[in-house]
């Protein structure tokens, strides 16, 4: 599926991403979903560090909904493992997929 954001930008599924990678829902909350399917397609795709100022645009959200969302995520969502990373100047996570992704 793709994704087409305000400034015109595509996000899809890589082609190496698994079939059943980020495919498992969280909680029907669309702003968390479209986060977490953010997340883990470009954690597939080999990003693995990400600070919510720079990925507010590409999601269209605000980097305090972000910074909300993913702590939600952090607890929820099956498909990617979130752990705080940093807190220069504001939180770096670092996203992984899970081996059962």
């Amino acid at each position: 599926m793709d994704t087409v954001n305000k400034q015109g930008m595509r996000f899809t599924m890589s082609a190496t991403t698994p079939p059943d990678a980020c495919q498992t829902p969280v909680d029907g909350n669309p702003k968390a979903e479209r986060l977490r399917q953010y997340l883990c397609e470009r954690a597939a795709d080999g990003d693995r560090y990400f600070k919510s100022k720079f990925i507010a645009k590409d999601v269209e959200l605000s980097p305090k909904e972000i910074g909300a969302l993913i702590v939600r995520l952090q607890e929820s969502a099956t498909d990617i493992s979130i752990e705080p990373w940093s807190y220069t100047g504001a939180t770096t996570w670092r996203v992984e997929p899970t081996e059962s992704a």
